[in-house]
Formats: structure tokens, sequence, C-alpha cells
């Protein structure tokens, strides 16, 4: 990495530590869902994380759908889910329309955060080392996601 863009990711970092205070006034108007969790409304309204290999959803492999935890989405389906070894649900593949993303420059460096796009939770982030023919990685939180059976 160059100097430049040491640079330019320290000043988005900044940038986004100066206008974080509006982005949570900005979380007032969404509905958030009375029966999630401290922790889920922390991860999926304050764009946090949860310990890596803690998720029971690590471990699920039976058929079925993966739904935001907030609003019930759909946003993947079990065939895309895949074991990344990293200590959080991996997908190669969203449902369509499932996510809205925006670039993140947090811990200064530049990562794609996606969101519910239904009710605006942030759900984790994507990465283009994943499997398949688009070699895409979502990287899940595990408690902003329910796993519904077929």
């Amino acid at each position: 990495m160059n100097k430049r863009s040491f640079n330019k990711l320290i000043l988005y970092s900044f940038i986004s530590m100066i206008f974080y205070p509006l982005k949570i006034l900005a979380l007032e108007k969404k509905i958030i869902n009375p029966n999630l969790t401290d922790e889920q409304k922390r991860i999926m309204f304050g764009d946090g994380t949860e310990r890596a290999g803690t998720s029971k959803l690590n471990f699920e492999k039976r058929k079925g759908s993966y739904h935001c935890a907030n609003c019930n989405a759909k946003l993947f389906k079990s065939v895309s889910k895949f074991d990344s070894g990293t200590g959080w649900p991996s997908f190669n593949e969203a449902l369509p329309g499932a996510f809205k993303t925006k670039i993140d420059y947090s811990f200064g460096m530049k990562r794609t955060e996606y969101h519910c796009s239904k009710c605006g939770a942030h759900h984790g982030h994507v990465f283009n080392d994943g499997p398949g023919p688009k070699g895409k990685r979502y990287c899940n939180n595990g408690l902003c996601l329910i796993f519904i059976p077929d």
C-alpha cells in the first residue's frame, strides 16, 4: 500500500467517525423488531459484529432458507451456504434484491458492507474470495439470521 492510499483510508476512517452520530439519528426512523435481543440490535443497527465461531448456524446443514431476524425478509437459500472457515455463516449468493451495499472504511480498510434492503439492518460484509462462478463470500452475522427449514 502506498502512502497516498494509506492517507486516503485514514481520511475516510476519520470522516466516518465524524458522521457516525448522524447515522445513529437516522436509525430512529427504522422499524426495529421489539423481540430482538440487545446483542442483535447492537449488530443490526449499530453495525456491530458477533464473535467468530459463536453462531449455531455455522453447523446448520438442512435444506431451507435464511431470513432477516428483524423483518423476516428471505435473504439466502441453504444451497448457497458454505463453510468458509471464518467462524461466521457464509454464503456465495444472496437472493436477488435482498441487500443494499455501501463502502465501509472502518478499521482502516475498504470493505463492502451489506444491509437488508427491506429494513436496513446490517448483516455483514461481502468479499470477492468465495467459491463458485461469481466468487462472492457473504460473511453474515449469525444473530442477524433466522433459519427456516423446508
